[in-house]
């Protein structure tokens, strides 16, 4: 079956709802018609004017990035600007703009995962989790109607726990009312009591979802007036979160580490660098795809912290023990690509593709000949 551009954007707001963005971030649909049918999708970090040029010149018909293009917002789209000439570039060729970011960041799996797997982390978890607004829904529903409820009621976000959908609990009593002039029940009389063996039905539902759950409620349940209960739960810490911290396969010199994250992250000027003691041995090591020295004090519960743009005085004042290994920006966001490109074409018909373009900004570098002696 032929996806339309609306689609993939279902699936992949799925996998990265963008209600878990950052209130500053500019997340979705940037450019593109929902109708307009998409069979290749290009997936890169940045949606740069190289790349878009790759998308064009490839003939997709979807680009999806990592980056925002418009983090700021603006008033003009003109092409007079790098930004405007991309979303000319991109309409003009019938092609659509896509973004997912910081929804991707703390998705579970998102793109700190994809940096942990390529040390084979094991155990992992966030290092900053996010609480999980969830609500709690009892709906009072016949009994003979209560399996059709809940399938539509999981049909729309309800009773999702971890690795298990269609969680839900349930107890029998009986139900009573009297339909009052005007109404039209599908139990009962006007003006009679009516008893009713009801099925009382308890689900959870993620926050954002609540709209869809009671539409789908409603829709489904015998009754004209149903019965129910929706409750706010506390938030608590879930499998989302910044980050990611795990167990090493096994233990590893913090030298040896720093060569091994040379050789699985693609290679960049910026190349890798790490603070600490090359012999130390670490045995958890914590990540962070992109900008991570703000989660300096949380991977302190491991033995090195890999990630990206850290800054001087941070990297100066990190907790006691904690080793550090530094590498470019977009390469520890680069690996996060081939995941959503594998998880987008098993849930659509589109073919995806990762772009090979290194788009991080430093092009080469030289070390300096006097680095091993004190500047003069």
């Amino acid at each position: 079956m032929t996806a339309r551009l609306a689609d993939v954007v279902e699936v992949l707001d799925g996998l990265y709802p963008p209600s878990w963005a950052e209130s500053w971030d500019a997340v979705g649909l940037v450019c593109g018609d929902p109708a307009a049918v998409v069979r290749r999708v290009l997936v890169a970090v940045d949606p740069v004017e190289t790349v878009v040029a790759e998308a064009v010149d490839g003939g997709f018909d979807l680009l999806l990035t990592h980056h925002p293009l418009y983090l700021r917002g603006t008033t003009s789209v003109a092409a007079t600007t790098a930004k405007g000439r991309v979303v000319h570039r991109l309409i003009s060729a019938g092609a659509g703009l896509f973004v997912a970011h910081t929804n991707a960041d703390v998705a579970d799996p998102g793109v700190s995962d994809a940096l942990a797997s390529l040390f084979d982390l094991r155990a992992t978890r966030p290092l900053q989790a996010r609480p999980e607004p969830l609500d709690k829904l009892v709906v009072f529903v016949p009994t003979g109607d209560a399996e059709a409820l809940l399938e539509a009621l999981s049909a729309a976000g309800a009773g999702a726990i971890g690795d298990y959908d269609r969680c839900a609990w349930s107890t029998t009593g009986t139900g009573t009312f009297r339909p009052l002039s005007g109404a039209r029940p599908s139990v009962g009389e006007v003006g009679r009591v009516e008893r009713v063996a009801e099925t009382r039905l308890e689900v959870v539902l993620p926050h954002g979802r609540r709209r869809a759950v009671l539409e789908a409620l409603r829709a489904a349940h015998p009754y004209q007036e149903p019965a129910f209960d929706l409750l706010e739960l506390v938030p608590q810490p879930g499998p989302r979160g910044l980050g990611r911290v795990g167990e090493l396969p096994e233990p590893l010199p913090l030298g040896e580490l720093t060569r091994r994250a040379a050789a699985v992250l693609p290679a960049t000027a910026w190349g890798v660098r790490a603070a600490g003691d090359p012999d130390r041995v670490v045995r958890t090591l914590a990540v962070c795809g992109g900008a991570g020295d703000g989660l300096l004090r949380e991977a302190v519960v491991a033995d090195a912290y890999l990630t990206a743009d850290l800054r001087h005085h941070p990297a100066s004042e990190a907790p006691q023990g904690l080793a550090l290994i530094d590498a470019a920006h977009w390469a520890t966001e680069w690996p996060w690509l081939a995941d959503v490109a594998r998880r987008l074409s098993a849930a659509t018909t589109v073919e995806t593709v990762v772009s090979a373009q290194v788009t991080d900004p430093w092009t080469h570098a030289v070390t300096s000949p006097h680095a091993a002696s004190s500047p003069s």
